[in-house]
């Protein structure tokens, strides 16, 4: 009986954007499509390592291919396992460029870069909690579509770009530049629900081709200022 519930959990279908009519594999073509954008976007930052053994940047390639392969197996599976292969590689992709961009942006020590990420991960949960229960159970609806645990990202994105700009004002602009990207990635995936009768394709498509983008930008930001520099004894070191 236990095992019977799990099974239906984990295979129970989710139906959370507009192209998909269906429990079918193949009901979000252009959902599941899309997401060569992440594939496009780990090539074009292999490349640019050019043999380079920077392993985080390495590492956060490897977390981009992740991302682009579970956000496919949800949007053509489109259930609860395929949902968590999809969050999960995000997730993980996030905490380790915050870590990386303390460390390679801020110059912060080994020890003051992991307690920093600590603390964002504390202060993401603490966020994406009082937009549920100050913003989203007073109205009786989600404003920007479940999007609120990314808002902590958006945040930390500008907020390092500000911060580097004293040290690194090239830096600082490519970041920027991230987070604008990062704006209207969450503004397409928060409309996606709300213009469904209109626009039957919906606008996620548009959140994977912006976050393909994105990521590149990102990984772009932490491998030019990698070339330049070696992280230790806490600060930034010319090589």
């Amino acid at each position: 009986m236990a095992s019977g519930t799990i099974e239906r959990s984990w295979f129970t279908p989710i139906d959370a954007y507009c192209e998909r009519l269906d429990p079918s594999f193949w009901s979000e073509p252009v959902n599941a499509l899309t997401n060569g954008a992440f594939l496009a976007a780990g090539i074009a930052a292999y490349l640019m390592l050019r043999d380079r053994r920077d392993w985080p940047a390495l590492l956060l390639v490897g977390l981009t291919f992740l991302i682009g392969a579970g956000s496919f197996l949800f949007h053509t599976f489109a259930n609860r396992w395929s949902a968590l292969a999809d969050v999960v590689p995000i997730g993980i992709f996030i905490l380790v460029y915050f870590f990386l961009a303390m460390r390679r942006f801020l110059g912060l020590s080994l020890v003051g870069a992991v307690v920093a990420t600590i603390g964002f991960q504390g202060g993401s949960v603490l966020i994406t909690w009082i937009w549920r229960n100050a913003i989203v159970t007073p109205l009786g609806f989600d404003p920007i579509n479940g999007s609120a645990g990314y808002l902590p990202a958006l945040i930390a994105i500008v907020g390092v770009g500000l911060a580097a700009w004293p040290r690194d004002p090239a830096t600082a602009r490519r970041l920027c530049l991230a987070g604008g990207v990062f704006m209207l990635s969450l503004a397409c995936r928060a409309l996606d629900a709300r213009i469904c009768g209109a626009v039957p394709l919906g606008s996620h498509f548009l959140w994977h081709l912006l976050n393909g983008t994105l990521l590149f930008l990102l990984m772009r930001a932490a491998i030019i200022r990698g070339r330049g520099t070696t992280v230790g004894s806490g600060r930034a070191v010319k090589a």
